[in-house]
């Protein structure tokens, strides 16, 4: 007997609130629609506006160890689901599991326990200014703002929506936030964590649906004055034109293109199984992958046999089975897209080294032969003008290609719309900071990759967006700052 089809509710005012309208959501290791999302639209969102306005008069003045017991609560609650989650994640978005167990659910408790420590330190650093000659005592207070407007991505689904909700509730901010209708399962999971947390009604609701509909009427309400959104370049000019007139304060982490340099110096068999991962790590569907790997002419021909030959060895597979590598990407049309890139790239004269077109067709077990699945790919040969090498793909494949000097590869590898990430690779270290340096690229790591520390600042250059987050930049984005002049 089949099980009955999961269908999802928002969460407004810490009810559980059905819609009338839903969105089918698709297994993409199966093909086959897995749940309901709701369909909301201006009046979901009018309804979660007015829930999060009520609660922000009295969590706004709640203290920061009372928010932040709330929040260690919720980060041990979804940490005892850790399996329920991981397993939900993986159906929802195509990744392994064991990738879901490993990061994304570790990664979304820590970010509720870094905050929630955060806030207790950040709370107390306000400013002070004594003006002798005038007798007149200067100080700062930190506020929250009011109802924050959280809209994330498919990629990543719980992880970076807690990125988001965690500064904003620590600092005293509630929240109206909308999943990607494609990866929602997670988010409606954590709501029931809320409750069961004790956070109090309205704090955090959760209206599902599609960009157009729900996420726009999140970007355009009058009262909701901070908007926080992850996803694609075009999406962000869309935000940022809707939310001009309003003045609203915005973080955008958008789109890449990063690159990775390979110095005849590096450590080949670092850099290479390092490489691998950055670029195919969830499918290569992960903002921060490497697209474009450049290697200095002495080792190129050693570097891209030893990556092929890792590549090669990469499981595309069910993402239940604990060896897998690569799971499904996440839509049907997403597929066709990367796979759009292979066959383009081809016509701009690349050529296929592994993968897509050049390795036997995969075969997969049932229930996964109508899964969206595709093998890492690996191009060659291709000029740094064309398409592939200047469009984002976020997809499992990569381009190789060599540079002969210093000069030549920071001016290659600037050359984008983008600015996100990129990864350096030298023992050389004057030659790491010098370069470093000179990369239009809001994080940059040297010999390693994705190496993260929430007290740093993290956001894009140029097209990749506007803002940065982190323990400092997250605390000051979600309030205001007031002066105070006190006569003595």
């Amino acid at each position: 007997m089949a099980s009955e089809m999961l269908v999802l509710q928002n969460f407004i005012g810490g009810k559980f609130v059905p819609c009338t309208n839903h969105i089918d959501s698709y297994d993409p290791s199966t093909g086959r629609v897995h749940c309901k999302v709701p369909d909301s639209t201006e009046k979901e969102v009018d309804l979660a506006v007015k829930a999060a306005n009520e609660a922000f008069e009295s969590w706004s003045v709640t203290t920061p160890e009372y928010r932040a017991g709330i929040m260690r609560k919720i980060a041990d609650l979804i940490e005892a689901q850790l399996d329920e989650f991981a397993e939900a994640e993986s159906k929802d978005q195509g990744k392994p599991v064991l990738l879901a167990k490993t990061i994304d659910i570790p990664r979304a408790c820590h970010n509720f326990r870094f905050f929630a420590s955060t806030i207790i330190r950040s709370s107390v650093e306000n400013q002070t200014s004594v003006l002798e000659n005038v007798g007149a005592l200067n100080y700062t207070i930190r506020s929250p703002i009011g109802v924050a407007g959280l809209i994330s991505p498919w990629n990543l689904p719980v992880y970076l929506l807690t990125f988001k909700i965690a500064p904003a509730i620590a600092a005293g901010n509630t929240v109206v936030c909308k999943p990607s209708e494609m990866t929602s399962v997670t988010a409606w999971m954590m709501a029931k964590v809320l409750n069961e947390a004790g956070l109090p009604p309205g704090v955090v609701n959760l209206v599902m649906g599609t960009g157009p509909k729900a996420g726009a009427a999140i970007v355009r309400h009058p009262d909701v004055p901070v908007i926080s959104f992850t996803g694609s370049t075009v999406t962000g000019q869309v935000i940022t034109e809707m939310t001009a007139p309003f003045y609203k304060k915005t973080s955008l982490e958008l789109g890449g293109k990063n690159a990775a340099i390979i110095f005849d110096d590096a450590d080949l068999e670092k850099s290479i199984a390092t490489t691998v991962r950055s670029s195919f790590a969830n499918q290569g569907e992960i903002c921060l992958c490497t697209s474009r790997v450049y290697v200095q002419k002495g080792v190129y021909d050693q570097f891209l046999e030893g990556f092929v030959e890792r590549t090669r060895q990469l499981k595309v597979g069910s993402p239940k089975d604990p060896t897998t590598n690569v799971g499904a990407l996440v839509s049907k049309e997403h597929l066709a897209k990367v796979l759009g890139y292979v066959k383009l790239a081809v016509n701009e004269g690349g050529e296929i080294v592994c993968g897509e077109g050049k390795d036997y067709p995969l075969e997969l077990p049932s229930p996964h032969t109508q899964g969206y699945f595709m093998r890492p790919t690996v191009i060659t040969g291709l000029s740094d003008n064309t398409r592939c090498m200047q469009e984002e793909i976020f997809g499992p494949v990569v381009a190789i290609v060599p540079f002969e000097n210093e000069e030549e590869v920071i001016k290659r590898a600037n050359g984008v719309k983008y600015g996100l990430a990129a990864v350096i690779w030298s023992e050389n270290l004057s030659r790491t900071h010098r370069v470093s340096k000179r990369l239009q690229a809001g994080t940059v790591w040297c010999n390693c990759w994705l190496v993260r520390d929430l007290n740093m600042p993290f956001g894009g250059f140029k097209a990749s967006g506007v803002g940065r987050e982190g323990a400092k930049e997250s605390y000051e984005f979600y309030t205001e700052v007031k002066t105070v002049c006190v006569k003595m």
